[in-house]
């Protein structure tokens, strides 16, 4: 935990972390290697550090640091999760389920956790289960534009309509500014009007 670090390492985390905040990937990743050769038992800085190569779509860096921070903490939910998040990015749904349901084991009914399971699982063919997931974790943060727009999808590639209109309508209206959630919509109107000027068949 980091209330066990020293003072110079928990400022390090803190710098990274700011950096990170501010799209600053690139000197984040510079201070978390410093900081590593600090303290090379850190775990958050192996998470930190993948977190950073994940948002630069550096997988295989970011795999590697990840992996590091399960050797140091085998049961740290966060690199679990961000290791399921690598997985999903990568559409290698099998992977990314594994690695997310070790980390909800870790850190249960976490909202965000509970999206990215719920996200992997549908698109592993299991959707009935993937829309339960996420409705669970819509339970926990109702007002969660990220979970609101993928339960949406999920409902929307399942042919649910009426649904997925009214979580994304329910995303704008937690996130009026969502270009997400309208985008969205806007697929939606588009599935919607093609459904709609289908000719039946004679």
């Amino acid at each position: 935990m980091k209330m066990n670090y020293n003072d110079q390492v928990l400022r390090m985390l803190e710098r990274a972390e700011d950096l990170k905040i501010e799209g600053r990937n690139k000197e984040a990743i510079k201070q978390l290697h410093e900081l590593i050769l600090e303290d090379p038992n850190c775990v958050e800085a192996y998470e930190e550090l993948g977190d950073n190569f994940l948002s630069l779509k550096q997988y295989e860096k970011s795999k590697k640091a990840l992996t590091q921070a399960l050797k140091v903490n085998p049961k740290s939910s966060n690199a679990h999760y961000l290791l399921g998040f690598l997985f999903s990015a990568k559409e290698d749904w099998n992977l990314s389920v594994e690695e997310l349901t070790k980390a909800d084991s870790f850190a249960p009914n976490h909202p965000e956790i509970l999206r990215c399971l719920g996200w992997a699982v549908f698109n592993k063919n299991r959707q009935a289960q993937g829309i339960s997931i996420l409705e669970r974790s819509r339970t926990l943060s109702p007002h969660d534009p990220n979970i609101l727009c993928d339960l949406g999808v999920c409902y929307m590639n399942s042919g649910q309509f009426q649904k997925a209109k009214n979580t994304f309508q329910l995303a704008l209206k937690s996130d009026p500014n969502s270009q997400q959630a309208k985008e969205c919509l806007g697929v939606l109107q588009t599935l919607e009007e093609e459904k709609n000027n289908q000719s039946p068949l004679s």
